[in-house]
């Protein structure tokens, strides 16, 4: 019996949410009295897994596995849980994540409870925390299947180091024809931009801006800050900005630490997809937009005036502490 975590790496080197979910995974592990097992894919490097609790490594290399293929890494873990006895399997909630995990549930024929923000409040029976109604509330979940399957909030957790060291093994699983039946035929990337998914800060904008060429001044704070930039559906609808930045429940979720939202009213559906965002951060010139209600800090003025001179401010303050 142990633990099993699904550690994501892009370019053969680690992400950190791989970090995080293997930070909670040694936590379970423990609570369970057993070791943690972590299966990776085309990874230069593993042995930093080993700061972070795991106990052995299942390395699997294989050129066909160097884009992510949901089908062939959900049949990849289902196995490694079958050669190591697995009872749990833990992944994080990015979005490769949440594709594979109910894959790997149904092939383990295993309970899967996703959106788990803290260790098991028992292990017999087994109950762990999540959050609902997209992230407005928590609820407690037992699961009763013998395997068990968890998604971990991004962020939720954080890093915790821990003694020891990772031992590594190949793995070498069998996949179908049927696995490889989707080819990607290329991947274009972002270049020097840090991505929605793994930002720490995340700079958006609303209609509030009047314009697609008033965008330097968010791009400017999100440079300062190493940020990601992001706006409301709105202004991608307008074409002011790429629907890869749009944010919200029918675009992207946002788990950052802080989100600062510039000239956003904060409509229902924005707040659903940054309610898992730590900090949240208002400017908006109108004091009843509904985005007060939800923010931590608020800012109520003119966009224009404020952000140009916060910029100035955090600039003087990054270059003091550098």
């Amino acid at each position: 019996m142990s633990v099993l975590v699904y550690t994501e790496s892009e370019d053969g080197k680690f992400k950190k949410g791989a970090l995080e979910v293997a930070s909670y995974a040694k936590g379970v592990a423990d609570a369970m009295g057993t070791s943690l097992t972590a299966i990776s894919f085309n990874t230069e490097d593993t042995s930093e897994l080993g700061k972070y609790g795991v106990d052995k490594v299942l390395s699997v290399s294989n050129d066909k596995l160097n884009n992510f293929n949901a089908s062939a890494y959900a049949d990849a873990i289902k196995q490694a849980v079958q050669k190591e006895s697995s009872k749990v399997v833990v992944l994080s909630q990015s979005a490769n994540g949440k594709y594979i995990a109910p894959l790997v549930a149904v092939q383990l024929e295993a309970g899967y409870v996703s959106n788990v923000t803290d260790l098991p409040e028992s292990t017999s029976p087994f109950q762990v925390k999540r959050t609902a109604f997209t992230n407005k509330a928590f609820k407690f979940t037992e699961i009763t299947t013998d395997i068990k399957v968890l998604g971990l909030s991004k962020n939720a957790f954080g890093l915790k180091e821990s003694e020891g060291a990772a031992s590594s093994e190949a793995f070498e699983p069998q996949f179908s024809e049927e696995d490889f039946k989707i080819q990607v035929e290329s991947v274009d990337k972002a270049k020097d931009k840090v991505t929605i998914a793994d930002a720490e800060v995340v700079v958006s904008g609303g209609r509030g801006l009047k314009g697609p060429e008033n965008w330097g001044m968010i791009e400017e704070m999100a440079d300062i800050l190493g940020a990601a930039t992001a706006c409301s559906k709105p202004v991608s609808d307008m074409g002011w900005r790429p629907h890869s930045e749009h944010v919200g429940q029918t675009g992207k979720p946002v788990a950052s630490n802080l989100y600062i939202a510039v000239g956003i009213s904060g409509a229902i559906q924005h707040l659903a997809g940054i309610n898992a965002a730590k900090t949240k951060v208002v400017i908006n010139n109108d004091p009843e937009a509904p985005f007060f209600k939800a923010a931590d800090y608020g800012v109520v003025g003119d966009a224009f005036e404020i952000v140009p001179k916060l910029n100035e401010k955090l600039k003087e303050f990054k270059e003091k502490n550098a």
